[in-house]
């Protein structure tokens, strides 16, 4: 895979504040990268540096090889950046800031007006081109600037909360578009909305307090969750104390508990491991019907917080 974006002890300071403190990672061509972390974690300051907004305080940043200091336009033509909040000229009509975009990027004639429609066909926006931007929904809005983002088709996207404001339909149709894309651009997606994390990355990094904390696979990081590989079930026409007692006794569980409400109970593994279908067996030995039985991935919530609040609460 060709190495799109470098990221190597990244760091940047307001006074006594350290916003972003020593971040590395790099992202690949294919690739979507998951840039995960609460608010104030420092996301935004991260994609501001690598885009050339702001300027580190140390720590390198290249992007197709071009080092963001040393190299600025070299950067800003192979990336495409959707900011937070999506700025654009209220006044302006899609149409013409979308032109007005290709002007800034050196396009013209035929080029510009196929990179014109191009974008506003994928951003589908075309139903919204001549109409003021100050108009349109905060969905369409954001639908604009990624519209400018993907114009000059560059090889690298760098898109901050790229779903906020959309609607469901909306939210489905821009995944749809980001995984199109995929194939031959090194796409970062900056979030807090767990749901991107399967809907649309590759690999996740998440950082808290300015510190990265995590880079891995999105089931890497469901596997952090102490409910990873844990089995409901419910067993019928048996006694609950019963099938606790049994379930206790098992050696390749580690704990049990009882599901408020139901008949059945939610059984933890030792080491993680997977059990369902041991499990199964073990209850149909005793010639028991289950009524229920299935195994849980993991809970991204709850490792969210672990990681960045260092706690399971």
């Amino acid at each position: 895979m060709t190495l799109r974006i470098e990221i190597d002890n990244l760091a940047k300071h307001f006074g006594e504040i350290k916003a972003v403190d020593g971040v590395s990672f790099s992202v690949n061509k294919g690739e979507v990268l998951g840039f995960l972390g609460p608010n104030g974690a420092g996301k935004s300051t991260t994609m501001k540096m690598v885009t050339g907004f702001l300027t580190p305080t140390s720590g390198t940043v290249r992007v197709c090889g071009h080092d963001v200091l040393e190299d600025p336009i070299s950067v800003k033509a192979n990336l495409g950046y959707l900011p937070e909040g999506a700025p654009a000229y209220a006044d302006m009509t899609p149409d013409g800031f979308l032109r007005f975009i290709a002007d800034v990027r050196g396009l013209s004639g035929a080029a510009k007006q196929y990179a014109v429609e191009h974008a506003a066909e994928r951003a589908q926006i075309k139903h919204v081109m001549f109409q003021p931007i100050e108009t349109l929904s905060k969905g369409y809005k954001r639908r604009v600037g990624l519209a400018q983002a993907i114009l000059h088709n560059p090889p690298v996207l760098i898109l901050d909360e790229p779903t906020d404001g959309l609607d469901p339909n909306q939210k489905h149709e821009v995944r749809t578009l980001i995984n199109e894309m995929s194939h031959d651009k090194a796409i970062i997606i900056s979030t807090h909305i767990l749901e991107e994390v399967h809907a649309l990355c590759h690999r996740n990094v998440l950082i808290a307090n300015g510190k990265l904390k995590f880079d891995g696979t999105p089931n890497e990081l469901e596997a952090m969750s102490r409910y990873h590989n844990a089995v409901c079930v419910a067993v019928a026409n048996v006694d609950n104390d019963k099938v606790l007692s049994f379930l206790k006794s098992l050696a390749y569980i580690a704990s049990v508990e009882e599901l408020s409400g139901t008949r059945g109970f939610r059984v933890y593994p030792q080491q993680g491991k997977q059990i369902t279908a041991e499990l199964s067996q073990s209850i149909r030995d005793n010639n028991w019907d289950i009524s229920s039985l299935h195994a849980e991935n993991g809970r991204l919530d709850e490792v969210f917080r672990t990681i960045t609040m260092g706690s399971n609460k």
